[in-house]
Formats: C-alpha cells, sequence, structure tokens
C-alpha cells in the first residue's frame, strides 16, 4: 500500500536509483512522464513569467496563447504587454510583409490605446496603407505615446499626413522619441510638437524627408530652440542651415551626442547643395565636443563639389555611390575627426594615395570598408602598418586589392594580421 501511495516523480526516483543497467526505451518513457508532469504546471506559472514569455510571442501567437487558459488570457491584457505595437499596413498583391488584421487593429484602439507608448507605422507605396495610417493616427488620441515611427518600405510613401501628425502631437505631453522616413511635416506639426513636448523631445529623425521645407525650416529652428533636452537628430542636408547648428550650440541646449545628416539625390543635377560654413560647424563641436556626426551620401560624383573643401568634423563617413579619388582626398586632409569610413564603390581608379593620406591625417580612424573599388596591395599594407591595432573594424573585399611586384594575394593577410595584431584576411561578402 505504501509503495502504491508514492507519486509519479518518486516512482522515477525509484527506478532510476535502483536500476543499474536500463532497458531500452526507459529514458524514452522517463522523459515522456516528466514532460507530462512538468506540462500540469504551465497553468499556474506567475503572472509575470507568462508576460515575459508573452512578450517574444509575435501577436498572432501571442492572441492564440491567451485562449488556452483564464490566467493567461488576463496576461494577455495586461497594460504593460500593450505599450508597444508597430501597425503593419500593406496591399497583400504588391507587398511581400503580412498585413496587420483590421479586426485586431480596431480591438488594439478600442482596448489598449490609452497603454500604447512605442507605435510605430510601416507601409507599403499603396495610397489604401497610408490612408488607413492615417485613419489610425486619428484615432491615436488618448494615449501616451513616447515614441512615434513611420517608416515606408516602398516609395512613393505616406500621403500627407500632417493634419493626422498635429492630432497625435496636440494630444501627446511626453513624446521623447519621433523617426518619420519618407512623410511630408510641416512647420505648424513641428511648432505644435514643441509646444507639447519640449520638456521630453530627446531624438528626432527626419533623415528621408526630402523637400518638405521652405528655404528656413522654421519648424526645425523651433525645435532646436525650445527642446534644450535634445541628443539626437537626423535630417536630411536639404534642410540644415547656419542658423539650426548655431541654435544647436547655445548655452541652454544640452549637448547634443548624435547628428545623423542623409546627403541625398535622386535626379543628377536638380539640387544644388548649398555649403556649411566652417563657424557653424566649430560652434556645434565647441558646445558639443563628443557628439558623432554620422554622414550618409548618395550622390552622383559630379555633385560632391560643395563638400570637404574645408575642415569638416564628420565622424562616421559613409559613400553609398561612387565616389571620386579628388573627394577622397579632400576627405583625407578636412575630416580630422574620422572614425569609420566606408567606400562602396569609386571610378575604378587606383586609391593608393588618397588612403595613405586618410591613414597620415585622420589619426582617429578606427573603421575602414571598401567595396568596388581598387587598392594595390603595397599601399593597403601601407595603410594599415600606419594605422597599426586601432583599427579595430577593418571589412575590405577582396577584388579591391590589387597584386603589385611586392605583394601577392597570397601574402596581404599575413602582411596585415601582423600590423593589427590578429588574423585577418580579405572578406568575400560585404559586412556593412
Amino acid at each position: 500500500m505504501k509503495r502504491n501511495s508514492l507519486s509519479v516523480g518518486n516512482k522515477i526516483v525509484q527506478l532510476s536509483g535502483a536500476a543499474k543497467q536500463p532497458k531500452v526505451g526507459f529514458y524514452s518513457s522517463l522523459n515522456q512522464t516528466h514532460t507530462h508532469t512538468v506540462l500540469l504546471d504551465w497553468g499556474s506559472l506567475p503572472h509575470h513569467v507568462v508576460l515575459q514569455i508573452f512578450q517574444y510571442l509575435p501577436l498572432l501567437d501571442r492572441a492564440c496563447a491567451s485562449s488556452v487558459c483564464r490566467r493567461w488570457n488576463e496576461v494577455f491584457h495586461i497594460p504593460d504587454l500593450w505599450r508597444k505595437f508597430e501597425f503593419e499596413l500593406n496591399q497583400s498583391a504588391t507587398s511581400s510583409f503580412k498585413s496587420t488584421h483590421p479586426d485586431l487593429i480596431q480591438q488594439i484602439i478600442k482596448k489598449h490605446s490609452a497603454h500604447l507608448q512605442y507605435v510605430s507605422f510601416k507601409v507599403d507605396s499603396s495610397a489604401e496603407s497610408a490612408e488607413a495610417a492615417c485613419d489610425i493616427l486619428s484615432q491615436l488620441v488618448n494615449c501616451s505615446i513616447q515614441t512615434l515611427g513611420l517608416i515606408s518600405t516602398a516609395k512613393p510613401s505616406f500621403m500627407n499626413v500632417s493634419e493626422h501628425l498635429t492630432v497625435v502631437f496636440i494630444n501627446s505631453k511626453s513624446l521623447s522619441s519621433i523617426k518619420i522616413e519618407d512623410t511630408p511635416v510641416d512647420d505648424p506639426s513641428l511648432k505644435i510638437l514643441v509646444a507639447n513636448n519640449s520638456d521630453t523631445l530627446r531624438l528626432l529623425k527626419m533623415s528621408s524627408c526630402l523637400h518638405n521645407f521652405p528655404q528656413l525650416p522654421t519648424g526645425i529652428l523651433c525645435v532646436a530652440d525650445h527642446c534644450q533636452g535634445l541628443r539626437e537628430l537626423a535630417l536630411n542636408y536639404y534642410i540644415l542651415t547656419d542658423e539650426l547648428f548655431l541654435a544647436l550650440s547655445s548655452e541652454t541646449h544640452v549637448n547634443l551626442e548624435h547628428l545623423r545628416i542623409d546627403v541625398v539625390s535622386e535626379n543628377p543635377g536638380q539640387i544644388k547643395f548649398h555649403a556649411i560654413k566652417k563657424h557653424s560647424w566649430d560652434a556645434l563641436i565647441k558646445h558639443s565636443p563628443r557628439v558623432n556626426v554620422v554622414m550618409h551620401f548618395f550622390l552622383y560624383e559630379e555633385e560632391f563639389e560643395t563638400f570637404f573643401k574645408e575642415e569638416t568634423p564628420v565622424t562616421h563617413l559613409y559613400f553609398g555611390r561612387s565616389v571620386s579619388r579628388v573627394v577622397l582626398g579632400r576627405v583625407g586632409l578636412n575630416c580630422p575627426r574620422l572614425i569609420e569610413l566606408v567606400v562602396c564603390a569609386n571610378d575604378l581608379q587606383p586609391l593608393d594615395n588618397e588612403l595613405i593620406c586618410i591613414a597620415e591625417h585622420c589619426t582617429n580612424l578606427t573603421a575602414l570598408g571598401l567595396s568596388k573599388c581598387e587598392v594595390s596591395c603595397s599601399a593597403f599594407i601601407r595603410f594599415v602598418r600606419l594605422c597599426g591595432r586601432r583599427l579595430t573594424q577593418l571589412s575590405v573585399m577582396e577584388e579591391v586589392l590589387i597584386p603589385d611586384e611586392d605583394y601577392s594575394l597570397d601574402e596581404i593577410h599575413t602582411e596585415v594580421s601582423k600590423y593589427l595584431g590578429r588574423v585577418w584576411f580579405p572578406d568575400v561578402m560585404p559586412l556593412w
């Protein structure tokens, strides 16, 4: 009788201790019994444990799991689970990503909009998706949004959403982060944003918003003047002005930590890029000496005339299209703060002298990426020798390196590894 009263777990312990040579299939049955025992305890997991598990699940899986039992359904409606949500809106015939179901959108707006703090919209190029995003925005009037993101996966992107953004900005009092891509936002909307969120705004990203401002962007100037806590800013070069830089350099403004500038041209010759005066750059760096100035260039070679003729305090520099030797030479002479350089293509003239110049003058350089360009093996080794072990990231495609009379491709990895102090090989695929 005593033996029969033992639990399944005790039986397992007894058997495992007594059987020195278990039969084939014993461990299989043991695992099945143990799994069955564990599964019986899932329904009694504490709320905070189930909550953490739910946070890793896609929304549809989370919804299915909520129907398992009453406890899991209670967790499904905990406000902490609805702080962050990404609305994916697309027309299935023209898009590859899965759209958020309309019924689910209405449920979120009805039951959880008051809990939303981190909201993003990911839409395709269709007008229907843009209209749906605008409709949702107009209904988010009772939530305390802290982060708002508008992301377009294709062009043309969002339609004019300024009216709907204005509604959100009027009703929000604690926005700290706004990321808007390929979306027109007018000056009045930005001024309303400042009026209600000047004490909380820390990040503003409008890097892909082309031609949405007049020549003097008063809305951005208003943000810089009144959002004294702004630490990260991402804009298109087209809307940068000397006045903006001076506003960011005022005594009352906190030190800027990150400034990203996208320099983009879709139609060669149609945009004339203005120059930022050296004294404006100097004022910014004097006020925020540790700011990372990140510049992404997507220009054609003939459009670089304005850039790098004077000292430019850029720290991270990315060339997404072909860039000439002349421009890279100016980078070496006029970018002393440069930390990272990525060249995705050039005019297939060897960059030997330009790389040496960069190594000699850009003494903070720690990362280099090269693709679709040419450098002789001798010049590349000299570049690495000049930089030494401060080169923590070195990603160079194998076809970039041109063998010469001093070094072959088989020898170059040994020499480079010696100066880097670690094993190094050229890449066969780009890593950036």
